[in-house]
C-alpha cells in the first residue's frame, strides 16, 4: 500500500495564503509546527493512504456528484483552535458559515464512502489549519486579528502528502465546479 496519504480540499488563492501567512507571523505565535504557506487549504475529506484504483474511482464519483455546483464566494473571518483553550493541538482560521460548502463537502464524502473510503464521522467544521501544538510558556490567547478574506471556491483539488518535503502537498487531481453565470 502506498506510503503517501490523500485529501480532497478546496485551494486557496495565493495572496490569500500570502496574506493569512504574513498576518499570522507577524504575530510570533509559539507554535511547535507552522503549515507552509503553500501547503494551506480547507479540507474537504480526508482519505488517508490508498491505492491508485479506488482513488480514480473517488475522483470519477466526485467529479460526477459535484459537475453541477456552481463556483461560490467564501470569507475567512475568524480564529478558532482545536484541543484544549490554554494550550491548543490545531490552530485554525474558518470560514462563514455558507450551505454550499456544506453540500459540496456532503457531495464529494458521499462519493469518497461510494468508493469504499472510511472517512472521519465528526460533523464538518470548516477551517484552514495554521499551526499545530502549542508551545509557549504561557496559556493560550487568540490573537486580536481582524479578518475578512473573501475568495472564490471554484475547484476540489485532491492533494498527495509528502511528509519529507516542504511544502508537503501535491495536487494529483483538480475538478473545476461549474461556472455558473449566479456567481458573486
Amino acid at each position: 500500500m502506498s506510503r503517501n496519504h490523500y485529501f480532497f480540499a478546496l485551494p486557496l488563492p495565493l495572496e490569500l495564503k500570502q496574506d493569512l501567512h504574513q498576518r499570522i507571523q507577524e504575530q510570533q505565535l509559539p507554535f511547535a509546527r507552522f503549515v507552509h504557506e503553500q501547503d494551506l487549504h480547507l479540507t474537504l475529506a480526508f482519505l488517508g493512504a490508498a491505492e491508485e484504483e479506488p482513488l480514480q474511482k473517488a475522483i470519477s464519483l466526485m467529479a460526477s456528484s459535484i459537475k453541477e455546483i456552481e463556483a461560490f464566494p467564501l470569507v475567512v473571518e475568524h480564529l478558532g483552535f482545536f484541543g484544549k483553550k490554554t494550550e491548543p493541538r490545531i490552530f485554525w482560521a474558518g470560514v462563514q458559515e455558507e450551505s454550499r460548502l456544506n453540500q459540496l463537502q456532503a457531495a464529494v464524502s458521499a462519493a469518497c464512502r461510494e468508493a469504499g473510503f472510511t472517512l472521519d464521522n465528526r460533523p464538518f467544521r470548516p477551517h484552514i489549519t495554521i499551526a499545530r501544538k502549542w508551545k509557549g510558556e504561557t496559556s493560550f490567547q487568540l490573537p486580536p486579528l481582524e479578518l475578512k478574506e473573501k475568495f472564490l471556491a471554484e475547484s476540489v483539488v485532491l492533494y498527495e502528502t509528502y511528509l519529507d518535503r516542504s511544502p508537503k502537498y501535491k495536487i494529483k487531481e483538480k475538478i473545476e465546479l461549474h461556472k455558473g453565470e449566479g456567481k458573486e
